[in-house]
């Protein structure tokens, strides 16, 4: 793993390394495709592996029934491709053949949320997580970067189960170094704060930090938490989290029905009812650059700033 702190590096490139990597060493492992080797970042592994990697084409729903199968085989199926094909066509098909069955197929979507870009809404997943977490048996994990990434392919490579991989198109910064241990159902602390608690996953985790160092300014101390896995979460560190904090805000680039947002609040609203707000996306969204989506939507660092700071008025603190 070469990955350098603060590096700008995709998701979705971690997820191929790995996939190469950890597929030599786990001989069950095969790859599905529906026509985005290249997008999704599974060539590497194809070129090494051709005997383990298979290509459906434009047919989400065929490839996620094919790996179901071929889990019944023993084999340990990876079926790629955009997340709002391979959870939004396909979702039937990972419910019934999938998750019913509880059957050994990771599905990994990339190219979620509107970190997307250029793409535009059609292809900017903002459901997914809210779609996967619904189903009985399917784990979720959204990484916050690389080195995540990486380690998590090969922790699901070792983990029975259906699960989703949630993966990003663009460059987001390295935070995690080489001693990083990733533990599905487990969440990281990354800065301390009493004020409020920024909760984050996958791309907005940075984003968190960058805003933490600007309301540092303010004088309001925030504490930063990374949950990549959404499911099973991680519910004692979210319970302490509102017990030290005044205010807890989730982040995603993701709807704010369903997601991380939602199943922080399930967990509060069960265990220790606290005060909660969300950032998030509130409806579709648009083609255009990813830094300028970002900014257009208040989940660049200062757009985050600036709600968390309305939030807390709002709330009176």
């Amino acid at each position: 793993m070469h990955f350098q702190l603060n590096e700008n590096i995709a998701t979705r490139n971690a997820f191929g390394e790995a996939l190469a990597k950890f597929g030599g060493r786990h001989k069950n492992v095969i790859v599905l495709d529906a026509d985005l080797s290249g997008s999704v970042k599974t060539e590497k592994f194809a070129g090494l592996y051709p005997d383990r990697h298979f290509n459906f084409g434009i047919a989400e729903s065929n490839m996620v029934n094919s790996a179901a199968g071929m889990a019944i085989r023993g084999k340990i199926p990876f079926a790629c491709s955009f997340a709002v094909f391979s959870t939004g066509r396909a979702w039937e098909h990972i419910r019934n053949s999938i998750c019913y069955p509880n059957m050994n197929v990771k599905i990994v979507g990339s190219h979620a949320g509107i970190l997307t870009g250029e793409d535009g809404a059609t292809h900017q997943a903002l459901e997914d997580i809210a779609i996967m977490r619904a189903l009985p048996n399917m784990k979720v994990i959204c990484p916050a970067d690389a080195v995540e990434t990486y380690l998590a392919i090969e922790e699901i490579m070792n983990d029975f189960g259906p699960t989703y991989i949630r993966l990003g198109r663009m460059g987001v910064p390295v935070i995690y170094g080489k001693d990083h241990k990733f533990r599905i159902g487990f969440g990281d602390i990354l800065t301390y704060g009493e004020d409020v608690a920024l909760i984050a996953t996958g791309t907005m985790v940075s984003k968190a930090l960058e805003a933490a160092k600007l309301l540092g300014k303010e004088g309001v101390r925030a504490m930063v938490v990374n949950i990549s896995t959404i499911k099973p979460i991680d519910k004692d560190l979210i319970i302490d989290c509102a017990k030290k904090t005044k205010l807890v805000i989730t982040l995603e680039d993701h709807g704010v029905i369903g997601g991380l947002g939602g199943a922080v609040a399930e967990v509060l609203s069960q265990y220790y009812p606290a005060k909660m707000r969300m950032i998030g996306m509130r409806k579709f969204g648009e083609s255009g650059k990813p830094e300028d989506l970002y900014k257009k939507y208040k989940l660049d660092g200062e757009g985050v700033t600036e709600q968390v700071l309305e939030f807390m008025k709002e709330v009176g603190i």
